[in-house]
């Protein structure tokens, strides 16, 4: 059940005609958990809070799989402007940036002109830029163009999906650039990932510890406190410097634990997505944690005072449509 509920919300998290019509309702519906808002102005506030509690951030102006390269441009413009206001307002924080948003899917060279844009000014504002990981299919374009851009810049890293069974293998090429270890979130081929939690947990283990006895920073991204608790033994037991390594977490999650991490003196950072395309990153967070889909219901389809809305989002309707489509489709599978 719980890989079928993970399933779906990957479906949905690429479908295009929920991740437009998602643009249109700003973060509804549970998002604004877990998704800051659609301005970067809105979000100062939040940062700043974040960083009076000793938190750093990173920011995530969402967005991917861009085809359009007005939109590619003008993802970079927006992208560039943060970077401004981040110096500007003196934010303890530094930027996440995907290819696809920046038009690696239209023309490569027009993407990676795009980000050194973007590494400039990053590099003029002394500001780390982190390159996400996205699908398998730009799995290893990312690293070739990683590998590129360090030949002019030392402002960039990327990161290791620990569900890849590449993971480990393109760890020792990279022992040198600042990393973010995650589990991964898009459903991937089984000839290229791990698929049960034991396995991925497991590797994601093993790459960290190895990250934490190697030589560049590292940021430690995952909510699973049994993970964590490893990795606080592994660390006293190798005298682990806490200024080489740093935990991270999304926004919106096990806040508690957050700021219990903080207080055992510990580096700590936030990930921050804002932006209207909203829908196919809170859809991953649900297929990470399908418990979270009663607030989504509630949202939906609730007011703040428990009444039944008479016009549901069609973005609710739309979902419970495909759930029931796909339920089908599986029905018909195991006949």
């Amino acid at each position: 059940m719980a890989n079928l509920a993970r399933d779906f919300f990957i479906g949905l998290s690429n479908n295009d005609f929920l991740n437009k019509s998602a643009r249109k309702f700003g973060t509804r519906f549970g998002a604004e958990r877990f998704v800051a808002g659609t301005v970067f102005d809105a979000i100062v506030p939040v940062i700043r809070e974040l960083n009076q509690k000793q938190i750093s951030c990173t920011m995530d102006h969402l967005g991917e799989f861009v085809t359009d390269r007005n939109e590619a441009v003008h993802a970079k413009e927006n992208i560039i402007a943060m970077l401004h206001q981040i110096q500007e307002e003196n934010l303890d924080c530094h930027i996440s940036i995907k290819l696809t948003q920046l038009g690696l899917d239209i023309e490569e060279a027009f993407c990676i002109e795009n980000v050194e844009q973007i590494l400039d000014v990053a590099h003029a504002c002394d500001i780390f830029v982190n390159i996400d990981m996205e699908k398998y299919i730009h799995y290893e374009k990312t690293l070739e163009i990683l590998k590129s851009l360090r030949k002019s810049y030392t402002n960039v890293g990327t990161v290791i999906q620990t569900y890849l069974f590449d993971a480990e293998k393109d760890l020792r090429d990279l022992e040198e650039v600042r990393l973010r270890i995650v589990k991964g979130a898009y459903k991937e081929d089984s000839t290229v990932a791990y698929s049960s939690k034991e396995e991925i947990d497991k590797n994601f283990l093993v790459i960290a510890k190895k990250r934490l006895l190697g030589k560049a920073f590292t940021s430690i991204a995952t909510h699973d406190h049994r993970i964590i608790q490893e990795l606080k033994e592994f660390i006293e037991e190798h005298h682990i410097s806490k200024d080489r390594f740093e935990f991270q977490m999304l926004y919106g999650f096990r806040v508690d634990m957050q700021h219990q991490l903080v207080k055992e003196g510990f580096r700590f950072c936030t990930y921050i997505p804002f932006g209207e395309d909203w829908f196919g990153y809170f859809m991953r967070r649900l297929a990470e944690r399908p418990q979270n889909l009663n607030l989504l219901m509630k949202d939906v389809f609730y007011t703040e005072e428990d009444k039944l809305k008479k016009q549901p989002i069609i973005i609710g309707t739309a979902a419970l449509t495909l759930l029931l489509f796909w339920g089908r489709r599986k029905k018909k599978e195991k006949q």
